[in-house]
C-alpha cells in the first residue's frame, strides 16, 4: 500500500473517531438534561393584596312629565332649573367641571289605548342624565347623601349605585409577582425536605391572571371601594441532592 493511500486511511480514521467523540457527547448531554428534568417540583404561589379603588364612575338621573304635547316647553324650562340644581350640588360637594358631564334631555311620549285603540291618556317625559367620573373616591358617599336631599325639592332623581375601580395594577403587579414566586419556593422547600433533597433554580415558570374583586367577595369588582387582588403563579424547580 503507497503512503498516499496509508494517509487517505489515517485522516478518514481520524474524522470517523472524532465523529464517534462528537456524537458521544451529544448523547450524553441530552441523557443528563433528561436525568436532570426529571428531577424536578412543581408548586404554586399565591400572593393576595387589599387596596383602595382610585377611580369612581357615578350616574344620576331625573324626569319630568306632563300629560299633553303643550307642556312641553314648561318641562324643559323645569328640567333646565333642576339640572343646573343637581350640577351647583355637585360642585359644592367638591366636583369641578372637569369630572361632571351633563347630558342631553331625552323627550318620550306614551299613549295609552282602550279596547278599541283610542288614546285615553298621554304621558310625555323629559329624562336627563347627570355623570360623575373622578379620582375622589372619598367625596362619593357624602355627595350621594346630599344628593337624596333633592327628593325633598320636587325634584324625581334617581341616585344610581357608583361603580368603584382600581386602576393601578400595574404598580403592585412586580411586588406580587415577587412574593408569588417566593411562596412558591416556600411551598417546593417543603416538598424537597421531606423527600430528602434541595431546591436548586427555576425550570420554567407561568404566570396566572391578576383578578381585581370586591373585598370579601367571589364576584364583582365595581360595587365596594375596597378591593382584593389575587394572582397565584405555577413553577417549576429543579431539584439537586
Amino acid at each position: 500500500m503507497n503512503k498516499q493511500n496509508q494517509s487517505g486511511l489515517f485522516f478518514l480514521g481520524l474524522f470517523v473517531a472524532a465523529g464517534l467523540a462528537i456524537a458521544g457527547y451529544f448523547v450524553g448531554q441530552t441523557l443528563y438534561n433528561a436525568k436532570v428534568a426529571i428531577n424536578t417540583a412543581e408548586a404554586k404561589g399565591l400572593a393576595e393584596r387589599r387596596v383602595m379603588a382610585d377611580h369612581v364612575d357615578w350616574m344620576l338621573t331625573f324626569s319630568l312629565s306632563g300629560t299633553s304635547r303643550e307642556q312641553l316647553p314648561k318641562l324643559y324650562k323645569q328640567a333646565e332649573q333642576q339640572q343646573k340644581i343637581i350640577v351647583e350640588l355637585l360642585k359644592e360637594n367638591g366636583f369641578d367641571d372637569s369630572e361632571v358631564d351633563v347630558g342631553v334631555l331625552d323627550y318620550n311620549v306614551y299613549q295609552y289605548r282602550d279596547n278599541q285603540q283610542r288614546v285615553v291618556d298621554e304621558e310625555h317625559t323629559l329624562n336627563g342624565v347627570i355623570s360623575v367620573s373622578t379620582n375622589q373616591v372619598d367625596k362619593i358617599k357624602q355627595a350621594r347623601t346630599n344628593m337624596s336631599t333633592l327628593l325633598a325639592q320636587g325634584i324625581n332623581i334617581e341616585n344610581n349605585p357608583p361603580s368603584y375601580r382600581f386602576t393601578k395594577l400595574n404598580e403592585i403587579k412586580p411586588d406580587m409577582l415577587r412574593e408569588a414566586t417566593k411562596n412558591a419556593r416556600l411551598a417546593a422547600n417543603e416538598f424537597a425536605s421531606n423527600a430528602g433533597v434541595k431546591v436548586g433554580g427555576i425550570r420554567s415558570a407561568r404566570q396566572g391572571s391578576f383578578y381585581v374583586r370586591d373585598a370579601g367577595e367571589e364576584y364583582g369588582d365595581t360595587n365596594k371601594i375596597e378591593k382584593d387582588v389575587r394572582v397565584v403563579t405555577t413553577i417549576t424547580f429543579y431539584l439537586t441532592e
